[in-house]
C-alpha cells in the first residue's frame, strides 16, 4: 500500500512539472498568436462598430486564446472543439434566451448547463463554450437583439479568426504542430504515465 502511494506521488510530481513546464520560444509564439488574433477581432469591431457597442469582440474568445494559442496539444483546444463548441453554446444560449422570460437566476444556469450537454453529445467540449452561452443570455439589449444572429457574427466570425491565425502561428516552427494529428484517438497522459511508472 506504501509502496503504491510514493508510486502515485512520483506519478502526480511527474505530471505537475511537465505540464508547467514550457519552453520560453513557446511562450513567445503563444503571446504573438493570442495578440494577433484578438487583434484581428478588435480591430474589426473598431472599424465597424462605434467603442460604446461591444459586441463583437466577446469575453470567451480570451479564454480560447489561451487554449488555442498557449495549449495546442490540449484536445480541448482543437477546430472542432474550438469551433463547435462556441457555435453549440451560441445555440443553446440564444434558444434559452428566447424561451424563457428575462429571469437571470433560471436563464444563466440553464443556458450554462445547456451548453455543456449540447458540447458533450456533440464531442465538441470546450470551455469557453459555457461563457458564450452566458453572454447569450446576460449581456442586455445589444446581444438579445440579435437573437440568432449572434451565433454567426461575432460567435462563428470571431472563431473562424481565432482559428486562421491559429493555423498560421502554431505551426511556424518544428516543435508546434496544430492541430494535433489524431487528438481524439490519442492515448490519454494518465494512461501514458501509469504504463511508465508501473
Amino acid at each position: 500500500m506504501k509502496k503504491q502511494i510514493h508510486r502515485q506521488l512520483r506519478v502526480y510530481r511527474y505530471v505537475f512539472y511537465r505540464e508547467t513546464l514550457v519552453d520560453p520560444r513557446e511562450h513567445f509564439w503563444s503571446f504573438v498568436g493570442a495578440f494577433s488574433g484578438i487583434f484581428i477581432i478588435a480591430f474589426i469591431q473598431s472599424l465597424s462598430l462605434s467603442n460604446m457597442e461591444n459586441i463583437f469582440l466577446i469575453g470567451s474568445f480570451g479564454a480560447s486564446s489561451v487554449l488555442v494559442y498557449g495549449a495546442i496539444q490540449s484536445p480541448l483546444a482543437q477546430p472542432r472543439n474550438l469551433i463547435g463548441g462556441h457555435v453549440v453554446s451560441a445555440l443553446a444560449g440564444v434558444t434559452v434566451a428566447k424561451l424563457l422570460p428575462d429571469i437571470i437566476w433560471l436563464t444563466a444556469p440553464l443556458a450554462v448547463a445547456l451548453s455543456i450537454v449540447c458540447m458533450q453529445v456533440t464531442r465538441t467540449l470546450h470551455p469557453p463554450g459555457g461563457a458564450t452561452a452566458l453572454i447569450a443570455v446576460s449581456s442586455g439589449t445589444k446581444i438579445a437583439s440579435l437573437g440568432y444572429w449572434y451565433v454567426l457574427s461575432p460567435v462563428l466570425s470571431g472563431c473562424i479568426i481565432l482559428f486562421a491565425v491559429a493555423l498560421i502561428f502554431n505551426n511556424i516552427t518544428r516543435k508546434r504542430h496544430y492541430p494535433v494529428k489524431g487528438s481524439r484517438l490519442r492515448r490519454s497522459r494518465r494512461q501514458h504515465l501509469r504504463r511508465r511508472f508501473v
